[in-house]
């Protein structure tokens, strides 16, 4: 019997100074977030991180917590209900952190009569920090659980035309509301290292001008080449010409250098550049949370503004639309039917 298995990132349990404290002790203590060696991470996170954020963290959870709970968790339990009316076989739902776990939703499956599992992380693009530790943590979970399971992994989806055109229709859709807006594409943040770690080649990524145009085996697992593309893609469905779209790099942490150019630096400069009038989207988060929410429609808005922006026109994520749930239905039902190509898990 086939299941599926939606993972997300993840939320602490309630936007409690408390709770936010737990939850980033589990995130930023993975060495594939912060990859450290473990006493200088644990150093760093234990001794100083969780010592001066969780505050800050939790008056940033508290502006975008609903009645309902975490907008990312209730988002993404409205996908997995979409989506479960639309397929034969159980789907349920984990994350990568926090209380409703990867071996929650296995174990769920599991007991439901499920021996083939598809996960599918919820990122479009390969990252070490998102697609790379969903596969190790449920490698852990299999190991040390389940073992009978067969996991199969959903591979990134950001030059699926099927996820291509749910964004730019989403997009287009969102430009209705500023249609003479610069559009602004605003993708998380990795450090440059990562980049070069997750090179299989460990010569092509040169993080330059050229690299992630030049053909190579490192793009399937260059998270800076699929983000660029992604780009590509949608500039060239919307028909959008050159000098009226951005590409940027949110959510930088620690004085590391990570890709460029940040976003909080580019909407700082685009009014001084002529550019007052901006739409924003983030395409390599598919459902709404705390960094798109309160980080790029909140804080970014007012930074925007500060410099002399005039208007701000934030473009959700594709969310529980019908064309994202389409789109993972026709994955799901390719794999069912043993027509698509996976990742594998072995224990």
């Amino acid at each position: 019997m086939k299941g599926v298995l939606l993972v997300n990132l993840g939320s602490p349990d309630s936007p409690s100074k408390s709770d936010v404290k737990k939850y980033l002790g589990e995130f930023l203590m993975d060495p594939r977030v912060i990859d450290l060696p473990y006493l200088l991470r644990a150093f760093l996170v234990k001794g100083v991180i969780l010592n001066t954020r969780p505050a800050k963290s939790a008056e940033a959870y508290s502006k975008v917590w609903t009645q309902e709970g975490s907008p990312l968790i209730v988002i993404s339990e409205k996908l997995k209900s979409a989506l479960s009316e639309k397929l034969s076989m159980p789907v349920s739902l984990g994350m990568r952190y926090g209380s409703m776990s990867i071996e929650k939703g296995l174990e769920e499956l599991s007991l439901g009569g499920v021996t083939e599992v598809l996960i599918v992380p919820l990122y479009p693009q390969f990252a070490m920090s998102t697609t790379e530790t969903v596969m190790e943590k449920a490698r852990e979970v299999k190991s040390a659980k389940f073992p009978g399971l067969s996991l199969d992994v959903l591979p990134p989806f950001y030059n699926d035309s099927l996820y291509v055109e749910a964004l730019a229709k989403s997009i287009e859709v969102g430009m209705k509301q500023n249609p003479e807006g610069h559009l602004l594409l605003s993708y998380h943040g990795v450090p440059e290292r990562h980049i070069k770690k997750s090179d299989v080649t460990k010569s092509h990524c040169a993080i330059n001008a050229v690299c992630c145009d030049e053909p190579s085996e490192a793009h399937e697992y260059c998270y800076r080449h699929q983000c660029l593309n992604t780009t590509k893609r949608i500039a060239e469905k919307l028909g959008l010409e050159k000098g009226t779209y951005t590409t940027a790099f949110q959510s930088r942490l620690g004085r590391d250098k990570w890709l460029e150019p940040y976003a909080a630096d580019t909407l700082e400069s685009m009014p001084s550049k002529g550019v007052k009038n901006l739409n924003v989207v983030t395409p390599s988060f598919v459902a709404d949370c705390l960094e798109t929410l309160e980080e790029m429609d909140i804080e970014n808005r007012e930074l925007f503004t500060e410099a002399g922006g005039e208007r701000y026109n934030f473009i959700p994520c594709l969310n529980d639309t019908t064309d994202f749930v389409n789109a993972l239905e026709s994955w799901c039902k390719s794999w069912q039917n043993e027509n698509l190509r996976t990742y594998s898990i072995k224990s």
